[in-house]
């Protein structure tokens, strides 16, 4: 059996949600990071090396471009939206989270998901398990709801692409050869890369003398837009999309959890208490195996 095809194997074992647990502490525990990186580098400049050191690690693993070229012309236009999608997305949630604590940017984040997990919930047991998420949602926006307007106008707008993301690179994840899709993703980070640059690399230049910043700029990167990239490219291939969005729900509970641990915000008893709505949503949630939305 190929090398690939031996790969490809190994990682259908897995189920699906692992990756996506795997991808839900990795999306949150780079952004704690990179708050504390926020000290030495400006914020457009985190953000420019947290996409071009991923987009780098990816071009030295991968040499994404083969992917990209031999795509049809349809694929390589969503492959480069998502890369579009990757860096601007990930400069408002910069923008947000330091302006306001990352348990309510990430609940704001649910905000779209939410509506893409409607679109496939249509069984009691699924209504029921969306209920629930969004009323835990609901409460760890409640009880945060305090910040500069700036900062809820830049989650908001992280939000939206952020459900971009979930369409688009759920449309990536199922392009052919399903076993390309971390190549793929590869070709739409270097694009990234090239989005991010004028809006980002002035704020980066007092990394580029500071070994400290640039290595923890790097950290950052593979923290979060390696890891729980990949994670989600092999979860998306495997999970439909409606199924995908409720999971998100796990995001402000992953937020709130890390944001305690690395950034010492504590949370109130309400907030533990919509943790566990949360929680409880995702694990009720049927996926609907024979429709993949």
């Amino acid at each position: 059996m190929p090398a690939d095809d031996v790969k490809h194997s190994l990682t259908d074992r897995i189920p699906p949600h692992l990756y996506f647990l795997g991808s839900a502490i990795f999306h949150y525990l780079g952004p704690a990071f990179a708050v504390l990186l926020f000290a030495r580098v400006p914020v457009a400049g985190v953000a420019w090396l947290r996409i071009v050191s991923a987009g780098l690690i990816f071009a030295l693993w991968r040499r994404p471009w083969r992917a990209f070229l031999s795509a049809g012309s349809h694929q390589r236009l969503e492959i480069a939206a998502l890369g579009a999608i990757f860096a601007l997305m990930n400069y408002s949630f910069y923008m947000a989270i330091a302006r306001l604590p990352l348990g309510t940017v990430a609940a704001i984040e649910f905000v779209g998901p939410v509506v893409l997990a409607l679109l496939g919930a249509w069984s009691m047991r699924n209504m029921a398990a969306l209920a629930l998420a969004v009323s835990g949602v609901f409460l760890l926006t409640d009880v945060r709801l305090a910040g500069e307007p700036a900062g809820f106008a830049w989650a908001f707008l992280n939000c939206a692409l952020f459900t971009g993301y979930i369409v688009i690179a759920h449309r990536v994840s199922r392009h052919e050869p399903a076993n390309a899709a971390v190549d793929r993703l590869g070709a739409a980070m270097l694009i990234a890369a090239v989005v991010i640059t004028p809006i980002g690399i002035g704020g980066a230049t007092p990394a580029m003398t500071d070994g400290v910043a640039l290595a923890a700029g790097v950290g950052v990167g593979v923290s979060s837009s390696v890891i729980p990239y990949i994670f989600d490219q092999l979860a998306m291939t495997r999970l439909p999309r409606s199924t995908y969005a409720l999971f998100v729900a796990l995001l402000p509970a992953t937020a709130v959890v890390i944001g305690v641990i690395v950034l010492g915000q504590i949370p109130v008893w309400v907030e533990i208490a919509a943790v566990g709505l949360v929680i409880a949503g995702v694990f009720t949630h049927q996926t609907a195996t024979a429709v993949v939305v």
